[in-house]
């Protein structure tokens, strides 16, 4: 079933009249009753029981009847081997865990033990979702994490590992900061004890966090079973050499290690030490805030229309990855903002070095998710040639970076560290010295359909290969030695009984059944009017060639584990390879975007200060563009201490005149700056952000029982509870979802917090436009408006941001743009010119008449101008009659 609860599954029992294979499937089904067990029948994964209706109703293929088990016909479903990537694939994006129960032996094998043997079968692996290594079940451009959560002295500790890279973190966090830290890895699958179901702030945080959610017994959790099951993962006597980590963050580990030891069924996978995370190293962004700018998934889910989506310029699919790890979890550290901000500038400044550095790393391939399904026995020849792939690009970027035709500067810390990475030591260059001249150039997917070897690269394989493909020629070539040794006119032949033999007729052969050369040439049968022979070579050419192919397969498959044994042994300096080709992707790609939307580099720093000029919102300007319009860029100041610009701007202005764009903008920009990217802007002057807030737009959990207003609240009481004097909030309208009165008292009640007592940079949107006397009566707060004009009866949006506050909603007429009825709109008006009127209030409201906009518009009979206009027909006028009749027309005005 699905993975998204606790549960218990039951326990299949094993009828007393099951068959050995039944019993067999019984046995593997009782090791994890909670997954749909693929069993392998000759060329079919086959379901039985349940595990067939769920999947064939979940797959949509045929539900079909073997057998009796316990006087019960047996429901079956069955998958053909060679396309059971495509229906795993399926069957893990609806939720479902599938264990994989494989063949151990060629069914010859269990014959020989006896008639009635059956086939050995194991449980190799089981897949979920955030233990997936294929290509074909992974975004190649996206993460795969599986995460664990544990909580132990009120703290919460978030582990994570990508097992297609080998990646391993652990964070350690407050409880109120779990769904902020598990947003920001967005894992495909998380795992936590069962106890933590109970604690709702927990179970809030992993139902935000999204992907299954894997409830695990409570006591693979406890610290002393988690540390050594570590120990076993990683092979070591001691955690010390990783780092001092609590004994929240142990357990979390742990439940990783004990998934890993039965999902992988025993194959350890090559993970690298697990780095430990600060809390205070990356910008806090609650799932809110993180859904409402669209960081990394537009709000519709999908990647198009996100920011990573308008910013991603990457050329391979580990840079891809890396990118969207950065704009997920922004720095805080300065001097590791200005690292990352140092290489990008580099590459800026030197586009020809750019473009040829990209030209070398499209063709780099994956060797991070290549050197994790090698290391795990799921790799083929593909996941060798993505290593030669990528190291020659190593080798290729160093030679690059070293012979550039201008004179360079030295590089900095970030790209010279990846190009220290990318010079490989002797073992490394050895290995990729023998994947290149080992491996042909297109590599089948599978070792086991051969031919991925390179010729000359073992003589022994030649030889066999020869014999396979070159019988005939073999054949010709010994017949012509047999008749020059006997000088008889031999043939060598071949049948199903006895092989490969020579044969003559029986007059010819009389010589060769004497002495001496009785000796060479063996007898072997006589016919009516042939005699046939053997000899020793013969013997062996037979035995050779009908070996010839096994032993060639098998050679290869040799070769390939060679590869794979060496891979595995050298995996620290590959994977570090694998890390800097995508640290110079991302590098060279955000120069590209940053040169495309003439971005600018950002000054970050430990002020409290956000002064920016010309920004503009990267995503709505790249969709402006496409539809050749200009994006109108904006300032904005604000800072915590009150001297360049106030702590908190109250937004004002008509809907649709770009109040949530401007607010997002000034957000994403933070991002942007703290991941190490250029910023769509003239100039941009940041004060490092720890927590960034964003409640722009209205949504519900009804599920929860909670509509939008008090989703609403719940939002603003986690900004007012969590931000600091260092965060940047963004508001939008504040109140609007109750009274008028209320929402004004909450709006100005939140607005005076946050400048009083988070005392956090703060853009305020509302449409009540009495905060604006904030401004007056709070020492740091400034009124900002988004500009619009009638011109002609018309609405004009300016989309400019200026000082002071709008005079006016235009709601009214917004309304009317909107396609509101006429009447509609004009009942609105005369209401909205009552309650605008001095003095006015609601209670104005009882002078006017009721229904006014039900009533229908007074019928107003055509006038002689319009009869008489009505009456012309144009096209049958000579110009001297319509002068005529437009002189008519003005006298009847």
């Amino acid at each position: 079933m699905p993975m998204n609860a606790p549960s218990t599954p039951a326990v299949p029992v094993v009828p007393p009249d099951a068959t050995p294979v039944m019993a067999q499937f019984f046995e593997a089904k009782a090791r994890q009753p909670d997954a749909l067990l693929f069993f392998r029948m000759g060329d079919f994964y086959e379901l039985f029981f349940d595990d067939a209706v769920k999947a064939a109703e979940a797959l949509g293929i045929t539900l079909t009847r073997r057998g009796k088990a316990g006087g019960e016909e047996i429901p079956m479903a069955g998958v053909p081997v060679h396309a059971a990537e495509a229906y795993l694939a399926k069957l893990i994006r609806m939720g479902f865990k599938v264990a994989v129960c494989e063949q151990m032996e060629d069914p010859s094998e269990a014959k020989k033990r006896g008639s009635k043997s059956i086939v050995r079968r194991d449980i190799v692996r089981v897949v979920t979702p955030g233990t997936l290594t294929e290509d074909s079940l992974l975004d190649a451009r996206g993460s795969n994490r599986l995460a664990a959560v544990a909580v132990r002295s009120g703290r919460a500790a978030v582990a994570s590992v990508e097992l297609s890279t080998g990646d391993v973190e652990s964070l350690l966090v407050a409880r109120e900061d779990l769904a902020a830290a598990l947003g920001a890895l967005r894992p495909s699958e998380t795992l936590a004890a069962d106890r933590l179901f109970a604690d709702e702030l927990v179970n809030a945080a992993l139902k935000q966090a999204g992907g299954a959610v894997q409830p695990m017994a409570a006591a693979l959790s406890e610290p002393a079973g988690a540390e050594a099951r570590l120990k076993r993962l990683y092979g070591v006597d001691t955690l010390d050499g990783f780092g001092d980590f609590a004994p929240a963050e142990i357990a979390a580990l742990g439940l990783i290690a004990a998934y890993i030891e039965t999902t992988q069924a025993g194959k350890a996978p090559i993970l690298k030490a697990p780095r430990r995370g600060a809390e205070a190293e990356f910008m806090a962004v609650d799932p809110a805030t993180r859904s409402s700018l669209e960081i990394d998934r537009a709000q519709s889910g999908a990647r198009e229309g996100s920011l990573l989506a308008a910013v991603d310029r990457t050329v391979t699919s580990g840079g891809a990855r890396l990118l969207g790890a950065r704009l997920s979890r922004p720095l805080l550290d300065p001097a590791a903002i200005d690292a990352r901000l140092d290489a990008v500038e580099y590459f800026v400044e030197r586009r020809p070095l750019r473009r040829e550095a990209r030209d070398v790393l499209k063709g780099s391939g994956d060797m991070a998710r290549a050197l994790a399904r090698l290391t795990l026995g799921r790799g083929g020849p593909r996941d060798l040639g993505a290593l030669r792939q990528g190291l020659t690009a190593g080798l290729e970027l160093g030679a690059l970076f070293a012979s550039a035709r201008e004179p360079l500067a030295a590089p900095p810390a970030e790209l010279a560290e990846a190009l220290a990475a990318l010079a490989p030591d002797a073992e490394l260059s050895a290995l990729l010295e023998d994947l290149r001249q080992g491996l042909v150039e297109e590599l089948p997917l599978s070792a086991r359909d051969g031919g991925f070897v390179a010729p000359g690269f073992r003589p022994e394989l030649d030889q066999a290969r020869a014999l396979r493909d070159d019988s005939r020629k073999v054949v010709a070539t010994l017949e012509a030695e047999v008749q020059a040794q006997s000088g008889v006119a031999l043939k060598v032949k071949h049948n199903a009984v006895l092989g490969y033999f020579l044969e003559t007729s029986a007059k010819q052969g009389e010589p060769l059944m004497r002495p001496p050369l009785n000796a060479t040439f063996i007898h072997r049968q006589t016919l009516a009017d042939k005699v046939r022979f053997t000899t020793v070579e013969l013997a062996d050419l037979d035995a050779r060639i009908a070996q010839a192919g096994e032993r060639a397969l098998a050679m290869e498959t040799e070769t390939f584990e060679g590869f794979r044994a060496r891979a595995a042994s050298l995996a620290a300096p590959i994977q570090l390879a694998a890390e800097a080709l995508a640290r110079l992707d991302v590098a060279s790609a955000l120069a590209e975007w940053a040169e495309e939307a003439q971005a600018v580099r950002p000054m970050v720093d430990q002020s409290r200060q956000f002064l920016v000029e010309g920004a503009r919102h990267p995503v709505v300007e790249a969709a402006v563009r496409r539809s050749g319009e200009a994006f109108t860029p904006n300032d904005c100041a604000l800072d915590g201490l009150g001297e360049a610009g106030p702590r908190l701007a109250v937004v004002t202005g008509p809907n649709m005149a770009g109040k949530s764009t401007f607010l997002r903008q000034n957000a994403l920009l933070a991002v942007l700056a703290q991941a190490g990217a250029f910023v769509p802007a003239r100039k941009l002057t940041l004060g490092v952000v720890d927590r960034l807030f964003s409640r722009v737009g209205a949504g519900d959990d009804l599920a929860r029982g909670r509509s939008t207003f008090m989703m609403e609240m719940v939002e603003t009481a986690a900004i007012l509870t969590q931000a600091t004097d260092r965060s940047l909030v963004v508001l939008d309208e504040i109140g609007r979802g109750t009274a008028t009165y209320d929402g004004l008292a909450i709006a100005w009640a939140c607005a005076e917090a946050l400048h009083e007592v988070n005392k956090a940079r703060t853009l305020f949107a509302t449409h009540y436009h009495e905060l604006a006397r904030l401004e007056e009566r709070l020492d740091h707060v400034g009124n900002l408006s988004m500009r619009a004009k009638e011109w002609n009866g018309e609405l004009v949006f300016l989309h400019e941001a200026g000082p002071g506050a709008a005079d006016r909603s235009y709601g009214v007429q917004v309304a009317r743009l909107a396609g509101v009825p006429p009447q509609v709109v004009a009942r609105a008006r005369e209401v909205l010119e009552t309650l605008e009127a001095e003095e006015a209030s609601p209670a104005r409201l009882d002078d006017l008449p009721l229904f006014a906009a039900a009533r229908p518009a007074p019928v107003v009979e055509p006038s002689a101008v319009d009869r008489a206009l009505a009456a012309i027909d144009p096209d049958e006028l000579t110009p001297r009659e319509a002068l005529d009749a437009l002189y008519r027309l003005k006298g009847l005005s």
